[in-house]
């Protein structure tokens, strides 16, 4: 796509920088960095902590090389911002800043993560991370979203890695026990943003966007939803039936996932937006309760 420089109209500087904050996607960047620091923890032996100086660096390295990511799919989907009702009040459709301003932002924000990360963590971490941004940035954004409906599991991969370089950032290595968490969140990512797109069909349609409620229709997506949820639901016992966890975790995985198969189950038999609305919801409320259960079962083990 040719890079468009277009000028942006000039704001008072509280504002701009507002503008670019939000470019970032600040709320995606949080729930990344939260399951990063997790993975910090959950790497360090039960009764210590991770060292300080190396959780801080590496969580503002992750956040900013995070950031960096979702300005360049900011940058690449404009037109398709543009398009959709959920986007279109992004400071690149709205005309707050232009593509060169974006990519210089993202340059800048990304290659200073990675320095932090190199230089204050270590190289493990650094290039893990990278890979992770290609992977969402170009692998995802560019290469597959505009091509395939099965771009949200196979680009899944990159948003799944942030345990993964937490784990990394505290013992320089990546574990079985990472690559669980890794799985979980991998098989979370598909009825995670699948119920997104079943009330978002008519935006992503009118953009060219082939999600998979587009190409294979709402009741197929559906019944993916209650799939992939039952797989979770089983990825999730894992770390339990590997001796990672102990029961507090595992009465939390049943609870809270049991309630994620009701979504799934009641939207695939009685479908409204608004049940899909509140299943996308519940979703995040879901992982970011499952791992603070991991947190809370490493530090207080009664199995």
């Amino acid at each position: 796509m040719p890079m468009q420089i277009v000028s942006a109209p000039r704001a008072p500087f509280r504002h701009r920088v507002a503008q670019y904050y939000a470019l970032a996607k600040p709320r995606v960047v949080q729930l990344i960095v939260f399951c990063a620091v997790i993975g910090m923890f959950l790497a360090t032996p039960a009764g210590q902590l991770p060292a300080a100086a190396v959780m801080l660096a590496a969580t503002v390295g992750i956040a900013l090389v995070a950031g960096a990511a979702a300005v360049m799919n900011c940058l690449v989907e404009q037109q398709i911002d543009a398009v959709m009702a959920r986007t279109r009040g992004r400071p690149l459709p709205r005309g707050q800043l232009n593509s060169a301003q974006a990519l210089t932002f993202a340059i800048l924000v990304g290659g200073a993560g990675l320095l932090v990360l190199y230089a204050l963590v270590n190289p493990l971490t650094m290039w893990l991370t990278f890979g992770t941004f290609v992977g969402y940035a170009v692998v995802y954004t560019v290469l597959l979203k505009p091509r395939t409906p099965q771009n949200i599991v196979i680009g899944g991969a990159s948003g799944a890695m942030p345990p993964v370089l937490g784990w990394a950032a505290v013992t320089g290595t990546v574990p079985p026990e990472a690559l669980l968490l890794f799985l979980i969140i991998f098989a979370w990512t598909p009825p995670h943003f699948w119920a997104l797109a079943l009330y978002r069909t008519g935006d992503y349609a009118k953009a060219g966007v082939p999600m998979l409620p587009v190409t294979h229709g709402r009741s197929y997506t559906q019944l993916q939803v209650l799939l992939y949820t039952l797989i979770l639901f089983a990825v999730s016992l894992l770390p339990f039936a590997c001796g990672m966890s102990g029961w507090i975790y595992l009465a939390a995985a049943v609870a809270l996932g049991g309630l994620f198969l009701a979504y799934a189950w009641q939207l695939f038999r009685d479908y409204s937006d608004a049940l899909a609305r509140r299943t996308f919801r519940y979703s995040i409320v879901y992982l970011s309760l499952l791992f603070a259960a991991l947190l809370v079962d490493h530090y207080v083990r009664i199995g």
